[in-house]
């Protein structure tokens, strides 16, 4: 090697450790302030959608016509989350985002004039919009909650991210709740709930323009951030499908599918056989549990002192088997609902029985969610392919979703 190739390795090596030195962030720079706009991404585009579906039938009084709407929802999701790392090739992660959360106020609109007026139309046309600007929004939130954070802490920041979606679901379920809460009996929500949901999934995108660029967030351990995609979106397509086609993602997908599944079957389940006022009562607790034990997730995920395995695994055993139990009672409930045919209310004899399998459903499907992030983070080898994951788990979701709305 002569003496001006030593010492530009010289140099290119003592660049990249000036750049991996610890730094102390910018406030308005760090993974924490990303995390707070991108979970207020969350809040106002799919965290105020969960809100309405969280009322169960997004607040109908039956529930087949939202769920074909999210039927067709998911299943464009996954065309989109498909092609959204080709997309970010050319808008960047923070564009993608920008426009993944346009398309959820015509849902909301639909939904609107189908409860006040009976139009169904534009709640077939919204859940389009929906699926096309959805799919892109879920992959990119993916990519910069699992990209942004250092690995230390992307535990905890993912479990803080996704309360802001849960968020969502408790201020739906407050608002309507207030709005409700002499209303013992079957039937559909207040048409003014739709109106303060349009509003604030309109202000979407105007709060993704607050997150920062990959190269301008500073993370504590000095590394920098870089989710960009350089191939030609075909050459992208292929290399999702191949990622897809890995036996570390193959043998998550039905892992992906017992996670989310429950999703449209405790939502339909509380629009059946709950009265209106404790339809908003579940949503505002089940959003509130959920949250709570969401965080407690991520703090154990972030115990960095114990073996990444030995974490992996205690999290994993003890999802399952909550989730297990909780499908059995739920199981037992609807067979003896399906004979009787209640409609329960908060004043009822035997509505804490009724009633708590919702909330502990609820509770799983955020846990499910936390801990896909964490393995997708461990199973990524570099940027490009994290956010080809993220879109791939994302439309995986969307595929067993798609399915369990038919």
């Amino acid at each position: 090697m002569s003496e001006s190739e030593g010492k530009h390795t010289a140099d290119a090596a003592n660049a990249e450790a000036l750049n991996e030195a610890p730094i102390k962030p910018k406030w308005n720079r760090s993974p924490i302030y990303n995390a707070t706009i991108l979970g207020l991404c969350s809040f106002a585009a799919p965290g105020l959608w969960g809100a309405m579906n969280s009322l169960g039938a997004g607040g109908a009084q039956k529930p087949y016509l939202v769920n074909t709407g999210n039927a067709l929802t998911f299943c464009l999701m996954i065309i989109s989350c498909w092609f959204t790392s080709g997309i970010v090739k050319y808008v960047g992660i923070k564009g993608a985002l920008v426009i993944g959360t346009i398309g959820f106020a015509p849902y909301s609109a639909g939904l609107y004039l189908n409860n006040r007026y009976g139009v169904e139309w534009l709640v077939i046309f919204g859940a389009a919009c929906c699926g096309v600007s959805a799919g892109i929004f879920w992959a990119a939130e993916a990519a910069i909650a699992i990209g942004y954070p250092e690995p230390r802490n992307r535990g905890r920041m993912v479990a803080y991210w996704l309360s802001f979606t849960r968020l969502g679901q408790i201020l739906g379920g407050a608002i309507n709740l207030g709005l409700n809460a002499d209303r013992s009996e079957a039937g559909k929500v207040s048409y003014k709930v739709y109106l303060i949901f349009i509003a604030l999934q309109a202000l979407g995108p105007f709060v993704a323009f607050l997150l920062n660029k990959p190269s301008q967030v500073q993370r504590a351990d000095g590394k920098r951030v870089d989710l960009s995609i350089l191939d030609h979106p075909w050459k992208e397509f292929k290399a999702t499908t191949r990622t897809f086609l890995k036996k570390e993602f193959l043998l998550l997908i039905f892992w992906i599918g017992q996670g989310v599944y429950s999703e449209s079957v405790f939502f339909t389940y509380i629009a059946l056989w709950f009265s209106v006022r404790a339809r908003a009562l579940g949503s505002f607790i089940s959003g509130i549990v959920a949250v709570i034990a969401g965080n407690l997730l991520g703090v154990w995920l972030d115990q960095n002192q114990i073996a990444l395995k030995k974490r992996a695994r205690y999290a994993y055993a003890v999802i399952m088997t909550l989730q297990g139990g909780w499908w059995i009672w739920l199981t037992i409930n609807v067979t003896k609902f399906k004979r009787d045919g209640p409609i329960y209310d908060w004043s009822d004899p035997g509505f804490g029985a009724a009633f708590g399998v919702f909330v502990f459903l609820v509770t799983g499907f955020q846990l499910n969610y936390n801990f896909a992030f964490f393995i997708i983070g461990q199973i990524s080898n570099n940027s490009q392919e994290t956010v080809r994951l993220s879109a791939l788990l994302r439309g995986t979701e969307s595929a067993w979703q798609g399915v369990r709305s038919i």
